[in-house]
């Protein structure tokens, strides 16, 4: 392993922490509004980071008043998938513990918000009681696996889906921390809780997974660590494409953090895929930054030490030679709307603007007419990485109804929106995260409306184009993997991102910094203007910027600048 000579005070936590236990149990059950910094860097294991609600906490601390804290919670269910009576548990759970919302992350989860410290034990045994889980859905460990939401009944798709399962359920640590401070499990010294591939220590950092096939990147499978891209003849798999490396996480100013896609580097045959995650894994075990935490992912792994260092070293772990792997064609399909299934059922996707599942203000109740639905056809829910849900597994005599029943909750659904719309994501940001330098998802309906309007104004309302929205540079949104990446910079003002691709292939670059949010809509009006003049025929607005470059698209922007 490397030689660290001073570990960070995580590192260090986690070394004395008895199995992620710390002092968890007894804090939780000391009463108060908050945790320790130990409890909080613990509870990240157990899927519950600690917040607080920065709307008011100015306020507070000028009249001497505590902060609001509070938790969030996240549910880990591998490639979004749930049944109706596991959805109508989680929604209880926001009324019974959270803030009356439920929120799809851009990994497929689920998270609640608001939870108070004493009600955080209650709502994670309320999670297990849906057979769900919280474990690992944070901390330095394989996150929530991410896999191809398509619902279609076919046998490629059911192995992919098997699959996240598989390693979702084979990844978890095997402490037993979680059962016996939020479960009440007996401890158990014949237990063997002995970390063999994750050691005593876990991951240096996060470590995210990915798994889909080339004909549905929707989950951006080159941003995970690993990614894992499954090759199918007809019907018949035949074996994965490993890439190693991704990564969108960076710091503003820290020109040694980054963003990075995946680099394939190994094909295995389908009984070789365990054996594979677990080398990949096992490197960033041994190899990963223990003393620097902003560079504790395996892509600064990668690039530090090598490709031809990572490929055979990572030989040694799998413990065989790594055969090349096939060049990769990925595509991006629609999954909202009406789609048959293949059995003779049908999904509908119903699109859910940055995720938040409620009811709203302005009348759209979508958290009340998803639990009818569910309530009334127990469909089938997968929560997808474009934060919208599809509801499958639908008779077609059942169509009609349930399009009613989202229609007099005043729901709208992809015909109503543009495809831009459709595809656009927001990160929460405030007034719940702690990262957050500024606006995100309260900002998602102004901006997407602004860029509706900007699009239709040169002609292209029908173009298919990926806007991601976040308050800090960590990409949660994956902003750096779309057409337009729009990223929180300080409070009110974002960096602008352009030269991505729309099926996931290539990051894009910065174009502008520090741009008030009122100016955000106003700086793409040239280069969509050049886009609809000089794109050619079918090209992204992402492909357009990466051909043009950025000082051509500087240059159009100044040009309007000195005009006006």
């Amino acid at each position: 392993m490397n030689v660290i000579q001073k570990l960070s005070a995580v590192e260090q936590m986690k070394i004395a922490s008895d199995g992620l236990r710390g002092r968890l149990a007894d804090e939780l059950a000391e009463g108060g509004i908050q945790v320790s910094e130990e409890a909080y860097n613990l509870l990240k294991f157990h899927g519950s980071y600690e917040q607080f609600d920065r709307d008011t906490a100015t306020h507070r601390k000028q009249h001497g008043m505590e902060k609001e804290y509070q938790f969030m919670l996240r549910v880990r269910m591998p490639g979004g998938r749930l049944t109706a009576a596991q959805y109508l548990g989680l929604d209880r759970l926001a009324d019974d513990r959270a803030n009356h919302t439920i929120r799809i992350t851009t990994r497929q989860g689920i998270q609640f918000h608001g939870i108070l410290k004493g009600d955080l034990k209650p709502a994670i045994a309320a999670v297990n009681h849906t057979l769900l889980t919280t474990m690992s859905a944070c901390g330095d460990v394989v996150r929530n696996i991410m896999a191809s939401p398509t619902p279609v009944r076919d046998a490629k798709h059911a192995r992919i889906e098997a699959d996240a399962r598989m390693l979702s359920e084979h990844l978890k640590p095997k402490s037993r921390a979680y059962y016996q401070i939020f479960l009440d499990e007996a401890p158990n010294p014949e237990v063997d809780e002995e970390e063999t591939l994750y050691g005593a220590t876990y991951l240096p950092r996060k470590f995210k997974i990915g798994l889909t096939s080339e004909d549905d990147n929707t989950i951006d499978v080159l941003t995970n660590d690993l990614g894992i891209v499954a090759h199918f003849d007809d019907q018949v798999l035949r074996g994965y494409t490993v890439a190693v490396g991704g990564g969108l996480g960076m710091t503003h100013n820290k020109p040694r953090t980054y963003p990075r896609l995946a680099t394939p580097i190994a094909f295995v045959q389908p009984d070789e895929l365990v054996r594979m995650v677990e080398a990949v894994i096992m490197l960033q075990r041994d190899h990963g930054d223990r003393g620097d935490r902003r560079r504790a992912r395996l892509k600064y792994v990668v690039d530090d030490r090598g490709l031809p260092w990572v490929s055979e070293t990572l030989a040694k772990y799998f413990g065989a030679a790594l055969v090349e792997p096939p060049a990769l064609n990925l595509r991006v399909p629609d999954l909202l709307g009406w789609h048959q299934q293949g059995d003779g059922k049908w999904w509908l996707g119903v699109p859910v603007a940055a995720g938040r599942i409620a009811d709203f203000p302005d009348g759209a109740e979508l958290r009340t007419a998803l639990r009818t639905i569910a309530q009334c056809s127990a469909p089938g829910f997968v929560m997808t990485p474009q934060q919208d849900v599809l509801l499958t597994d639908i008779a077609p005599a059942d169509r009609a109804k349930i399009e009613g029943v989202l229609r007099r909750h005043k729901v709208t659904l992809a015909e109503d929106l543009s495809p831009m719309a459709q595809y656009a994501l927001s990160c929460p940001a405030l007034p719940t995260c702690g990262l957050a330098l500024t606006e995100a998802e309260r900002m998602h309906a102004e901006m997407v409306g602004g860029f509706d309007a900007l699009l239709a104004k040169h002609g292209l309302a029908d173009r298919r184009i990926s806007v991601r929205i976040t308050g800090c540079p960590n990409g949660c949104a994956r902003t750096y993997a779309g057409d337009i990446g729009i990223v929180g910079r300080m409070p009110g003002f974002y960096a602008l991102f352009v030269g991505g691709d729309f099926e996931g292939t290539r990051l894009n670059f910065k174009l502008l910094e520090k741009v008030p949010h009122e100016a955000v809509i106003s700086s793409f009006d040239p280069l969509f203007a050049a886009w609809a003049k000089d794109g050619f025929k079918g090209e992204g607005f992402g492909d357009f910027c990466h051909r043009v470059g950025p000082e051509a698209l500087l240059a159009l922007k100044a040009a309007v600048d000195t005009a006006a």
